[in-house]
């Protein structure tokens, strides 16, 4: 098949990392791939060079951008009709708030006669305030109306949805977010460097984050709720992998609360050495206020290392409480801090936790899988077999 996937940015980011897993598994299984994104990079890096050597088309579309801005959308819509016209694409599959709505759209303009929309997180959601919440949901059901099916990487995703009258539910199917399951395993070797490099101290407990510093990703929750934690428990140690536009903002905070040197900024770190990172950890918070699949959450758990989550969007498709790890309700620090405590108490729990995290993990979130269930999708879109989406792409495998 000839498949055009596009999404708004390249950033290191979790959907960047899923569209980049579809588009090289798709061109090892002998489909043509190309792949569109827009220029834009930022602090938190970029997977151009992946995607130029992932063995598969890759290219520029100058005007695509993250902001609204008409004049250029308007410019991005028209640039992505023509190159689907010229490629005359089988499938165009899109991801993200931006591209979902420009390049579906334009993809109809060219006769595409497959269209498919991944929801990685809602465009809309309750970090907006809500005359921007009232548009995003407007074009969302316009735009559903030329889309062949949803792919959410959450059954949260498709509850949103449906609940707001996006689609009706068949439309949906769930193919959760593949990760490279292989490249994440329990390490004591990088245990021991990453804490080493961390400086951290016989018999400290290392609580990690995984994220963009940024508004919305929790950490001014987790900040919230770090001061009784390392009352009750000062051999606590916060690390924090990832860069963003609120580094300074969040440490001139710490600082003010006397709490600096209690946390460490690992910075940006690379795809390929985030499991080195992870395996320093002895607990993963995840405080996101608006996610899909939390990815980091999941690769966390392939090495063995416990999750405390707010149980929002699809954490609690990952996080199973008292099973992989703890899950506090939404916006709760208390109970962020509380559950923290319980696990940095509790050793032999935090082993427990980690290894049946791990085992389901291996089976749910292989990248291949992923792939495989797309595939099937894509050939029952282009045939119009009858039946639901779900019959036709569960129990899919390699």
């Amino acid at each position: 098949m000839n498949i055009c996937h596009v999404i708004t940015r390249l950033i290191i980011g979790g959907a960047q990392e899923n569209t980049l897993l579809t588009c090289r598994g798709l061109a090892q299984r002998g489909h043509r791939v190309t792949l569109m994104a827009g220029p834009e990079t930022g602090p938190e890096g970029s997977l151009w060079d992946e995607a130029q050597t992932g063995g598969f088309e890759s290219m520029i579309v100058p005007n695509l951008r993250r902001a609204v801005r008409p004049f250029s959308d308007a410019r991005t819509y028209r640039a992505l009709a023509r190159l689907f016209g010229q490629i005359q694409p089988d499938v165009v599959h899109t991801h993200s708030s931006k591209a979902g709505i420009v390049a579906r759209a334009a993809a109809k303009a060219a006769g595409v006669p497959v269209i498919v929309h991944t929801i990685h997180g809602m465009s809309f959601n309750r970090t907006q305030i809500a005359p921007i919440r009232v548009l995003y949901r407007w074009l969302e059901k316009r735009t559903a109306r030329i889309t062949s099916a949803f792919v959410a990487v959450a059954e949260a995703m498709i509850e949103q949805s449906v609940a707001v009258g996006v689609a009706s539910r068949e439309r949906f199917v769930t193919i959760h977010s593949g990760m490279e399951t292989r490249a994440f395993a329990p390490s004591a070797q990088a245990r021991a460097a990453a804490r080493a490099s961390w400086k951290i101290q016989e018999g400290e407990i290392v609580v990690g984050t995984v994220a963009r510093l940024f508004a919305n990703k929790g950490f001014e929750q987790i900040i919230a709720a770090m001061p009784a934690a390392l009352a009750a428990q000062p051999r606590l140690r916060f690390v924090w992998v990832g860069h963003g536009a609120s580094r300074k903002r969040y440490e001139r905070r710490l600082i003010r609360m006397g709490l600096r040197e209690r946390v460490h900024f690992a910075g940006l770190v690379p795809p390929g050495e985030i499991s080195h990172c992870l395996n320093g950890l002895d607990i993963l918070v995840h405080a996101s206020l608006w996610e899909g699949l939390p990815r980091a959450v999941v690769q966390a758990l392939l090495t063995e290392v416990p999750a405390v989550s707010f149980d929002n969007d699809g954490a609690p498709e990952v996080v199973v409480h008292g099973e992989t790890g703890l899950l506090v309700p939404f916006g709760d620090t208390s109970g962020l801090t509380a559950a923290i405590l319980r696990l940095a108490a509790d050793g032999e729990l935090r082993q427990k936790l980690g290894r049946q995290g791990r085992q389901r993990c291996l089976q749910a979130f292989d990248w291949r899988d992923m792939v495989a269930r797309l595939e099937a999708l894509y050939v029952r879109l282009a045939h119009g077999a009858p039946g639901s989406l779900k019959s036709h792409v569960l129990g899919v495998r390699e």
